[in-house]
Order: structure tokens, then C-alpha cells, then sequence
């Protein structure tokens, strides 16, 4: 299984051939390569897998999926609490 992370891209600048961004993943900034998808720019969301831009998302699909993230993680701090009790 294979987990991706949607970001906002905050700035696109070039690394030697790559083209690279900073893409913020709720207010923490991460390196990302962009090559894979090298019509994102600055404020779109793209979906990241290990350190690469697989797609661009709209922002409506992108908070979609920021939501569903929040939720697993919440349903994993509630089976964690429980295990504690």
C-alpha cells in the first residue's frame, strides 16, 4: 500500500535539470521534486509520495483528502487510547 500527502506549493525553482518546490503540508514546509508533473506552479495542491509530486489536485479534492488523513489519525489516537485504559 502506498501513502501520498497533499501539499500547497508555496514556491518552484529549478535544481540543476530538476524542477523542485517547497510545498507546505499544513503549515510545515518539505523539499519536494516536481518533474513529474512540470505544469504545477506557486498555489496549486499537488499529491506527494515520497518526496515527489505525482498529480495536481484542485483545492476542493486536496482539502478532501487533508480531511481523510485527519480522520485516520484521529481513529488511530482513539485505538491508542483505548489500548492504554
Amino acid at each position: 500500500m502506498c501513502l501520498s500527502i497533499p501539499g500547497k506549493i508555496t514556491e518552484v525553482y529549478a535544481d540543476g535539470s530538476l524542477i523542485m518546490g517547497k510545498v507546505d503540508f499544513g503549515g510545515v514546509l518539505k523539499e519536494v521534486c516536481l518533474d513529474y508533473v512540470p505544469e504545477a506552479q506557486t498555489g496549486q495542491y499537488v499529491l506527494i509520495h515520497v518526496g515527489f509530486a505525482i498529480s495536481v489536485l484542485d483545492e476542493d479534492e486536496a482539502m478532501a483528502r487533508m480531511d481523510l488523513v485527519r480522520e485516520i489519525e484521529n481513529y488511530e489516537e482513539e485505538l491508542n487510547s483505548d489500548e492504554i485504559r
